[in-house]
């Protein structure tokens, strides 16, 4: 951690940095919390340290300069929203709702490129709130789709042109879709597929693969359905976050509350669906995405319906029939473009996501794919569910 210190004093300018840690549980970014000296040497305020992963960002200022954008819209519609309830005598008390600042460093700039050319930006800490890896009840369902459609109604008169694509790509299933024939033609996917098998453990490795393979085949047909979909002029751009899973949803110490999404940098142009059908493939299985139970695996309805009433509790107002029409499909979708991204990865290498062991990847894809069997043996209900929704 020593060698830390500079770069966080960059940021902490004109304190002192009192300690660094290692924070939260990221695939893509090293993330670190650093906590300020006082004057007197006891440990102050803290803030969030991140080295953004450039290889899967490439042009990680376009990040700095989207949140720019969106902060400084989302701010100004919370605090119109706010004032209005204030001077309408309204009886329910505001909540609370904070979004993290992007924090200069002593020149001045929002980003510090060290000697060795590492990327990196520091941003404020939200405070007596954490976020947690599984729903823990209904109360915090609702609370995660609510912050969801907040975030979304906040920005749905943000024009999303104003926003860079930070992530090209990013949830057009098509094209991971289209990087997964490339992968399976190379050497290490080759392998993987084709290598040894001798003993039971890789033959068991071995039967995984080919489920997998198989999975993706059965389900090649339908993976454009949400970009065919824009593309006739049903669905509209909007601004996405991109992913908010559970883990990003910050839940408020003493109220239970959400008070905030974090992990922006895939905030871009995008379907609102994508980031629905990610919250809901995330919130709704109670297993979490980490699980080695595969038979534990499932799309829980009831935290379904909660999520979806606390989403549309926020966000129904600009919501189209068309947009309704599309839920279910995107639930199925993202469930399992996520899983083929994981067995992508497991056959390229793992280069993309971290891993702790060989078959990381291959068994949170099977996860996956697993949750989107579910999801299909569900649809009638899920139907059902949005049905409801609309009244």
């Amino acid at each position: 951690m020593e060698k830390l210190y500079p770069i966080a004093q960059q940021f902490a300018y004109p304190h002192n940095v009192y300690q660094i840690q290692p924070y939260g549980a990221g695939n893509v970014n090293d993330t670190y919390l650093v906590t300020i000296a006082h004057a007197d040497g006891l440990p102050g305020s803290r803030f969030v340290l991140q080295r953004v992963n450039t290889h899967v960002f490439r042009q990680p200022e376009l990040i700095l300069l989207n949140m720019q954008t969106f902060l400084g819209h989302m701010a100004h519609e919370w605090a119109q929203e706010s004032t209005q309830s204030a001077s309408q005598v309204i009886s329910q008390v505001v909540s609370r709702w904070e979004m993290p600042r992007i924090i200069a460093t002593k020149s001045g700039q929002d980003c510090y490129i060290d000697d060795a050319g590492a990327f990196w930006r520091a941003i404020t800490l939200i405070e007596q709130a954490k976020t947690y890896p599984k729903i823990r009840d209904a109360a915090h369902a609702h609370e995660s789709g609510m912050a969801l459609g907040r975030f979304h109604r906040l920005l749905s008169n943000l024009n999303p042109a104003t926003l860079y694509d930070t992530l090209p790509g990013f949830h057009i299933t098509p094209q991971y879709l289209a990087h997964y024939d490339e992968v399976l033609q190379g050497e290490t996917a080759q392998l993987r597929v084709h290598g040894r098998h001798s003993d039971g453990q890789m033959r068991a490795e071995k039967a995984e693969v080919v489920r997998c393979l198989e999975f993706v085949a059965e389900r090649r047909a339908w993976v454009s359905i949400l970009e065919d979909a824009q593309a006739r002029g049903e669905l509209a751009l909007r601004a996405i976050h991109g992913d908010p899973k559970v883990d990003n949803i910050l839940i408020d110490d003493q109220s239970g509350k959400a008070v905030s999404i974090i992990d922006l940098d895939t905030v871009k142009p995008g379907l609102v669906h994508y980031d629905i059908g990610d919250c809901l493939r995330s919130c709704c299985n109670p297993a979490g995405e980490e699980t080695t139970e595969l038979a534990a695996v499932t799309f829980d309805t009831d935290l379904c319906r909660v999520i979806l009433s606390g989403y549309l509790q926020e966000a129904a107002h600009f919501f189209t029939d068309a947009d309704y029409t599309y839920l279910y499909p995107a639930v199925r979708l993202i469930a399992f473009e996520l899983g083929l991204r994981f067995f992508t990865d497991y056959l390229a290498g793992d280069t993309y996501f971290k891993v702790k062991h060989s078959t990381h990847n291959l068994q949170r894809a099977l996860v996956q794919f697993r949750l989107t069997e579910s999801i299909e043996s569900n649809e009638g209900a899920i139907q059902q569910i949005i049905a409801d929704q609309m009244g």
